[in-house]
């Protein structure tokens, strides 16, 4: 203990106020539990503040601008002015909002607030450092702890974040005037998501990705219409290779990103499988392209080195993922961890789903993680959803699926909006129709997904979602539509 050290006790100790994180705290509130919760930076955590929430913010408003700019075939002819100021604005008007409710929440539900950066002493003890000159710490003996540190972006070599044309989205998300240029390096996700962003507002944009095609795991009829937007969108992609240094231009105009051939970027890092010399040689050219910025967007990793999860007993894996049990259990009994820290998918609903179930188990409750029918959304445009199998999965599990596929062409609500582009697709067990997963692609995707995921939590049958009467006209009659070309007996598209 330091001199002017306090010591104070707590049930439940939960570090991180991220998705994970609030959601452990409250829920263990209403368990009766004394709870502290911890965090060093924001209520709200990543996803509240600098990811999920600021990011669908500028999506719609930038979608909002484009659909104005380009309605002419509904009869509108609009030109919009963009205020980026004014939209990061409003943005964190939106992200202040809800943080002020989180921290409403926790108060509410009797869980105790602390900031600062907290590190294990040992398995029953941490310290609490508070930021600011002579705000010292205090030490935490805890019963249980809830580890939810949440993830950061990953820093590639040569693309500091602090160097100030290197942006990751966080930094991408509060530009306060529009870039003429921009290289996006990574076609998951989050790089997805923002080049069609930035391409929305107007800069010029080039995507790197070291693979052949954008959104690796997904099926390539998903990720077909959102590549042909992006492209429609200006867009351009070099795939095949990886950024490897930038520098300033000569002139002083922006700066200038070499990328290298993906191969050869791997044989110069001593791990290429089974190539020589002259096999790189052989490869194309480094690339060279100009920009004003350039966004590094090529995953996460988690946030565990940070906390001295030795001094507990805690382990990792090789990636500092921490490895959990189906009841978010570490290989120390009383210390639990949820969210991105403990590993795929790194999702926030998958995070808050944790944290209720550790929240649960340290209360006594019988309660476990079940990711059958975990949804995960790109909000790209359009939009893609998925949850539990998909047809490959299905067969691969043992089943002999059948699928039912409804195109957003044939759906009058779908062509009302303007959106057409896309479909929904439902997997289910041929013998008793039961559904085991679902894909959408298209418009409020992320909406629909809600019915499918519940679909095969329940266990609902291809016959139960095909008999529900859905409302005409809406998007979620596609979701019966589908149902019903599963069964052979579609209306509104050819059954196959």
């Amino acid at each position: 203990m330091v001199v002017g050290d306090v010591t104070t006790g707590t049930d439940v100790l939960v570090i991180g106020a991220g998705p994970a994180g609030y959601v452990a705290a409250i829920r263990a509130g209403q368990l009766d539990l004394d709870v502290t919760l911890v965090e060093k930076d924001a209520y709200g955590g990543t996803c509240l503040n600098y990811g999920c929430i600021p990011s669908k913010a500028l999506i719609t408003a930038t979608d909002i601008a484009h659909e104005a700019r380009h309605a002419e075939e509904m009869g509108i002819h609009a030109d919009p002015a963009i205020d980026l100021a004014g939209m990061v604005g409003w943005k964190d008007d939106v992200v202040d909002q809800l943080t002020g409710g989180v921290e409403k929440l926790c108060k509410a539900n009797g869980v105790n607030l602390l900031e600062g950066t907290a590190t294990f002493v040992d398995e029953t003890t941490v310290r609490v450092s508070h930021s600011g000159e002579g705000q010292g710490s205090e030490t935490l003996e805890f019963e249980h702890a809830i580890v939810a540190t949440g993830s950061r972006p990953i820093e590639i070599p040569n693309f500091e974040y602090g160097d100030e044309p290197v942006l990751n989205s966080r930094q991408a998300l509060a530009l306060e005037s529009v870039p003429d240029s921009m290289v996006v390096v990574g076609a998951g996700y989050i790089g997805m998501e923002l080049a069609s962003v930035f391409a929305k507002l107007g800069t010029d944009v080039t995507v790197i990705e070291m693979l052949d095609s954008i959104l690796p795991g997904y099926d390539d009829d998903l990720k077909r219409p959102v590549k042909q937007r992006a492209e429609e969108l200006g867009i351009e992609f070099e795939f095949g290779y990886t950024a490897s240094e930038w520098h300033e231009r000569a002139d002083g105009d922006g700066i200038r990103v070499v990328a290298e051939p993906a191969d050869r970027a791997a044989a110069d890092g001593g791990a290429a499988a089974g190539e020589t010399d002259a096999d790189t040689d052989a490869e194309a050219e480094p690339l060279e392209l100009d920009a004003e910025k350039v966004l590094v967007a090529v995953g996460r990793e988690p946030v565990s080195d940070t906390l001295a999860l030795a001094e507990a007993g805690v382990e990792t894996d090789d990636r500092g993922f921490i490895d959990t049990d189906s009841q978010a259990r570490t290989n120390v009994d009383h210390i639990f961890a949820v969210g991105d820290v403990a590993g795929e998918p790194m999702l926030a609903h998958k995070g808050s789903a944790e944290g209720q179930v550790a929240a649960a188990v340290i209360a006594g409750e019988p309660a476990a993680i079940d990711h059958q029918a975990m949804p995960a959304v790109v909000f790209t445009d359009p939009e893609i959803a998925t949850v539990g199998m998909t047809e490959s999965d299905a067969a691969e599990a043992g089943f002999d699926p059948v699928t039912g596929v409804f195109p957003f062409r044939a759906s009058g609500r779908a062509l009302t909006t303007g959106e057409s582009d896309g479909f929904v697709k439902i997997v289910a067990e041929s013998d008793e129709g039961y559904l085991l997963g679902a894909s959408v692609v298209g418009p409020e995707a992320s909406e629909l997904i809600g019915e499918l995921g519940l679909a095969v939590e329940l266990g609902a049958t291809l016959e139960d979602v095909a008999s529900t009467v859905h409302a005409h006209p809406t998007l979620s009659e596609s979701v019966m539509e589908a149902a019903e070309n599963a069964l052979g007996r579609a209306i509104h598209t050819l059954n196959r």
